[in-house]
Order: structure tokens, then C-alpha cells, then sequence
């Protein structure tokens, strides 16, 4: 075994509060996403002159759109036998097949969250912004880029998404204990190193620069550089379907389902114009 090699072995999935009852470190990691998703949106509203009632109901829009539609797509893509066998662990941090247990929130899709958070943000838009779809959109995947490092970290904790094997002399390379005892790569951490790169480029973007003022061009942008980063490791990540490791043209599910994404993201950069007032 090379000498840097990395073994992922940890003796708890969270914190445990009260009898079987405890916070999984991925559950905490999506409630840190939404906890600093909502400061940055803070400091863009006030930049932006919109009032914190506002943000208030942003928050809890986002939450319940991104949330739903990351757990609803990840079984429609990836898991849709759930519907016939344990249909409310769907919606529930709890399993009921098999005896009840909380699981806590797992199970989610970023393809699946970017489609819940276009929509609740169209939702969100008709019946308290009253401004632009596309306007909300342009500042929110600020703090949506910064949200989505943290997720993959909360993968990477639950050893979830792992990666293809390794050659044993890579440095980095992790063995997945609850797994097995294979090198692997870090699949999750490539990708959360990636979204690094997406947020400061939002960000930098967004308050450095007039882009904010080209409509739809950010969240276009959000779209190419996110699946992007996506379509990339995936190649480094094992099949989360089985039989789907070359399902159409080579590629796998996870980059079947980002091609639209990027395809749409270029068409809110370069090609779409609003319409005039």
C-alpha cells in the first residue's frame, strides 16, 4: 500500500443526540449550504435594495424546491423502484421497508435540485418577487454554486458516489472502508473541488462586473460550468445504476442528464434575448 494512501473509516455516519436519533454529517451539510446560501442572498438583496421579507420567503422556497426536487430526482433517475416499495421513505428521512429507521436525507440529485430550484424560483418570482424568473435566477446560483461544494462533501462522509479504482501509487487515492478495500478515486471531492471553481467565478462575475445586468447570462453560466464539472468526474465515478456505466453514446446516467443542462446554459448565454418592456 503506497505510503499517502487514504483510508476512509469513520466510526459514525453523524452525531447522536438521543436514543437512535442522530443528525447525519450530510444532513448538516446541506443545512450549512442553506445557512451561508442565506447570508450571501442577504448581502446580494441589500446590494439589490430588496427588502429581508423577501428574503425570508426565498429561503424557504429554495429549500423545499431544491430539496424536493434533488430527492425526487434522484429516484425517478436512479431509484424508481422505491415508488412500489417503501413510497414514503421518498418524501421522509426514514426508511419503513425492512423495519423503520431514520436515515436521515440521502438519496438526492443535483440534476433533480436544479430542476426544483428553476421552478420554485418561477413560483417564488409570480407570487412574491414580482420581478423576472430569470432575474432571481442570475443571483441565486451565487450562493446554489457555494451549496452544491458542501453537498459533495456530505457524499464524501457517507461514502456515497465513490469513484472507479485507483492505481494504488496515487497519493489521494481513498479506500472506502464501509465499501471495500480498494484505492479509489475521491469522486465526490473531485467533483466539490470543481464547484470551487464555479462559485468564484459566479461570484467574482457577479460583483465585479456588469454580467448580472445581461439577463439570464449567470444562470446560464451556472448551468454550463456546473454540468461541465459534472460531465468530467463522472468519468472517475462508479455506475450509480447498475447496467448505466455506458448507456447512451458512451456516457453514463449522471452525463446523459447534464448534456440538456449545458445545452440550455448556452442558450441563456449567447442566444437568448428578454423580451422588451
Amino acid at each position: 500500500m503506497h505510503f499517502l494512501q487514504i483510508v476512509w473509516d469513520p466510526v459514525s455516519e453523524g452525531i447522536k443526540l438521543f436514543g437512535d436519533f442522530k443528525i447525519h454529517y450530510y444532513s448538516m451539510m446541506w443545512m450549512l449550504a442553506f445557512i451561508l446560501g442565506w447570508y450571501i442572498m442577504k448581502k446580494i438583496y441589500k446590494h439589490e435594495n430588496q427588502t429581508e421579507e423577501k428574503l425570508d420567503s426565498l429561503f424557504i422556497y429554495s429549500v423545499l424546491g431544491i430539496m424536493i426536487g434533488a430527492r425526487l430526482g434522484h429516484v425517478i433517475f436512479y431509484q424508481p423502484e422505491l415508488f412500489k416499495q417503501d413510497f414514503f421513505s421518498i418524501f421522509l428521512p426514514v426508511k419503513f421497508a425492512g423495519g423503520f429507521e431514520f436515515t436521515g436525507f440521502r438519496g438526492l440529485a443535483s440534476h433533480g435540485a436544479a430542476i426544483g430550484m428553476i421552478l420554485s424560483m418561477y413560483i417564488y418570482n409570480k407570487k412574491i418577487l414580482k420581478k423576472s424568473v430569470l432575474w432571481i435566477l442570475d443571483r441565486v446560483v451565487v450562493p446554489v454554486a457555494l451549496g452544491a461544494i458542501f453537498v459533495r462533501v456530505g457524499n464524501f462522509f457517507n461514502s456515497e458516489m465513490i469513484g472507479k479504482e485507483a492505481d494504488a501509487s496515487l497519493p489521494w487515492a481513498v479506500i472506502f472502508k464501509h465499501h471495500d478495500n480498494i484505492p479509489r478515486h475521491p469522486g465526490q471531492l473531485y467533483e466539490a473541488f470543481g464547484y470551487v471553481f464555479v462559485f468564484l467565478i459566479l461570484w467574482f462575475l457577479y460583483w465585479k462586473t456588469k454580467k448580472s445586468e445581461q439577463t439570464g447570462f449567470l444562470f446560464g453560466l451556472f448551468l454550463v460550468l456546473l454540468m461541465t464539472v459534472r460531465l468530467i468526474v463522472e468519468n472517475f465515478k462508479i455506475e450509480q445504476v447498475e447496467g448505466r456505466e455506458d448507456w447512451i453514446l458512451g456516457m453514463n446516467t449522471g452525463q446523459v442528464l447534464s448534456i440538456p443542462f449545458i445545452l440550455i446554459g448556452l442558450y441563456f448565454m449567447f442566444m437568448y434575448k428578454p423580451k422588451s418592456a
